[in-house]
């Protein structure tokens, strides 16, 4: 769901827990302060995790999301001009990533939009699934831009569970829960089905780049469908893991590899902006004007050549010079080498360009690779 969050280690106020916490603490999970949320960073190990994830299948609590429920006879409508994305050619049980837009088409959040069709009444519905640190932010901006007396928005971040079933088993463990045949839903494909008797929306997404599912529910049943999944096997992981997954399928993380300063085709989300088939949106001139001109800078793939990880706010140098800057960087877990993604002028950004990264005051070869650094072969189509 999308999707990206920033880490904010300062808080001034407690720390908010999600419904799973407990849990964490039985599991014996190392935690964090996240977004104002104290969340575990790892159970078992970033390591083991992440290989679990790769190979088989982990669960992450990701209960810390804004998750907004809108309705109204004509939300996509109203929805249209927030986003560069054609809304409209969604299909109810389909879904769509994309970005909340400020004039200058910087990006306010990046989100992904579940559209579940249209009642008895007419009225259209959907979900809406934002970062943890920008929640309270996007809530202000979708109030102050949509039709109040048109769309209703109900903000079920703190009433429900969502847990991320992620990797190439993630079906044979859900399955069991579900009476629906989870194999024939396409990736961003999503319903509303029970879990132990209860309503549950599922959706076929994630931010590891494998095959996997969100499921959100009521928080008596997370913690139950926790605890089942944990028995049958499924490792628990943290958001440790799930930074060096999203690094590997380069998924942007918000507040890092994009913010409000980032347009999408600065940040190689070129594929969320639908000029062509749709009017007005915030941010379009701007966007124009990139498309035809072409943009100053790109979010690029780095490999270093050795050992060394370029992390993030490292300078990235070219002839002496310093030209970028690194957004995220780690050591691949499933690759064995360092990657990172960092923005750099647009004449230095194809694959293969040689480029260094300054590293405690010494600069270190690296060069520019295709994106993203691993690709599974087990993801479904869309």
């Amino acid at each position: 769901m999308a999707k990206s969050e920033e880490l904010n280690h300062q808080t001034t106020t407690p720390l908010a827990r999600t419904p799973l916490y407990q849990l964490a603490l039985e599991q014996k999970a190392r935690l964090t302060a996240f977004s104002g949320w104290e969340m575990p960073v790892q159970y078992i190990g970033i390591g083991q995790e992440h290989e679990a994830v790769r190979t088989s299948a982990g669960m992450f609590d990701i209960s810390h999301m804004g998750k907004f429920a809108l309705k109204g006879k004509q939300l996509l409508e109203n929805l249209q001009p927030l986003v560069p994305s054609d809304l409209t050619r969604l299909q109810p049980g389909e879904a769509q990533y994309t970005v909340l837009l400020n004039p200058n088409a910087g990006i306010i959040d990046d989100i992904i939009f579940y559209y579940q069709g249209e009642d008895e009444t007419g009225e259209q519905g959907g979900m809406m699934i934002v970062n943890a640190s920008t929640r309270t932010r996007d809530k202000a901006w979708l109030a102050g831009n949509l039709e109040a007396d048109l769309v209703n928005l109900h903000d079920l971040s703190k009433e429900n569970v969502l847990i991320a079933l992620q990797g190439p088993k993630a079906v044979s463990y859900l399955q069991p829960f579900i009476e629906e045949d989870l194999i024939p839903i396409k990736a961003f494909g999503h319903l509303e089905t029970t879990i132990l008797g209860q309503p549950a929306f599922i959706a076929r997404t994630g931010y590891t780049g494998e095959d996997g599912f969100e499921v959100m529910v009521t928080p008596e049943v997370g913690v139950n469908l926790w605890r089942s999944l944990f028995t049958s096997g499924v490792v628990p992981c943290g958001l440790g893991a799930r930074d060096t997954l999203r690094l590997e399928a380069a998924m942007a993380l918000y507040g890092q590899d994009i913010n409000d300063t980032t347009t999408p085709l600065e940040a190689g989300l070129g594929w969320v902006v639908h000029l062509d088939t749709k009017g007005d949106f915030i941010g379009r001139s701007v966007l124009e004007e990139q498309k035809a001109n072409g943009v100053k800078k790109r979010l690029v793939g780095i490999e270093m050549q050795g050992r060394y990880i370029a992390r993030h706010g490292y300078p990235v140098i070219y002839e002496d010079q310093v030209v970028g800057e690194v957004t995220s960087g780690t050591l691949s877990p499933t690759l064995g080498k360092p990657v990172s993604l960092a923005y750099v002028p647009t004449k230095l950004s194809k694959i293969g360009q040689k480029l260094e990264v300054e590293i405690r005051g010494k600069s270190y070869p690296a060069i520019v690779v295709k994106k993203p650094f691993y690709r599974s072969k087990n993801r479904p189509s869309i």
